[in-house]
């Protein structure tokens, strides 16, 4: 992948004094831009340009920033930062819900714009998050697709996340973590709990042998939860994970970014077909935070 392809964003903005400062904050941080005025008119920059990130308004002509960030997430991996005036939870809920892995209410700081975006280029990028072919359409990710590896059929047969496979470990995805996420062909790609499986070389997760398509941001928090296994992860430990920065780092996390947290997790939820009140994979530890569930079906549990 060229270093254009890596270093393009989409500004889908209907107001030009807003475009025309977005445009500047990207260019500053080094970015080609592609403009777009509505919503139909963005999601055929993101086709066309395979931007890694994408900024998006609410209220545009035509369709909204809500179905085009829906139709977006069809058929592009691109991390997706929404920006409105509306500022109700149900409004950030709703964004974060039709894909946004960002949301921001107008008036924005362009130095918190310019630091989110830096939060993101320090993210693993999903290659090819719905099937559709890979981003920007490079033979690797197609290669590794390719090349993945068969799941485990059962928790008792993957590796534990921070085992090497032959003798080379690769870097943990939280920087204070010291498991390694294995990089190298065999079935030490694929981490597994219960019928629940995820490669994070192809960004594939199958549930019950069954491709479930996620976003960049709920594949990261699946992805984390299942390296910690039964340790609990807060939602200011989740909420630096999508920063990519370490755990327990002296960043502060205000309520915002939690309630974020809570939506994404939702959101992850309601996919791969879990419960609350009868939790499968995941469980909630009030006060604390997530964790994975303990093994009860004979099983050995992960840890």
């Amino acid at each position: 992948m060229s270093e254009d392809d890596t270093k393009t964003a989409v500004i889908i903005e209907d107001d030009p004094d807003v475009r025309s400062l977005l445009d500047e904050v990207f260019r500053a941080a080094g970015f080609r831009t592609v403009l777009a005025g509505t919503g139909l008119e963005g999601v055929a920059a993101v086709a066309a340009h395979a931007p890694i990130i994408t900024t998006l308004d609410i209220n545009l002509p035509g369709i909204d920033g809500f179905e085009a960030a829906r139709r977006i997430r069809a058929v592009s991996a691109t991390f997706i930062i929404m920006l409105s005036a509306l500022g109700e939870e149900s409004d950030v809920v709703l964004g974060l819900t039709s894909g946004a892995d960002e949301y921001l209410v107008k008036p924005f700081r362009p130095r918190e714009l310019r630091a989110r975006i830096e939060a993101l280029l320090r993210r693993p990028r999903n290659a090819d998050p719905v099937g559709t072919g890979p981003v920007g359409n490079g033979p690797a990710a197609t290669s590794a697709a390719a090349g993945a590896a068969e799941p485990p059929r059962a928790a008792s047969t993957a590796p534990e996340s921070g085992a090497p496979v032959d003798g080379q470990p690769a870097p943990a995805r939280n920087p204070s973590a010291t498991a390694a996420v294995p990089t190298t062909g065999g079935a030490g790609h694929w981490h597994s709990h219960r019928d629940i499986s995820l490669d994070p070389v192809t960004h594939t997760v199958l549930v019950a042998q069954r491709e479930v398509e996620l976003t960049p941001t709920e594949f990261d928090l699946l992805a984390t939860l299942l390296e910690s296994k039964r340790r609990v992860r807060s939602k200011a430990d989740l909420a630096l994970v999508l920063r990519g920065e370490a755990f327990g780092s002296a960043s502060y996390v205000g309520e915002p970014d939690k309630r974020a947290i809570e939506a994404h997790m939702a959101n992850l939820r309601r996919k791969i077909g879990d419960s609350t009140a009868e939790p499968r994979y995941i469980e909630t530890v009030r006060g604390v935070g997530y964790r994975l569930t303990a093994h009860s079906d004979g099983a050995p549990a992960l840890s």
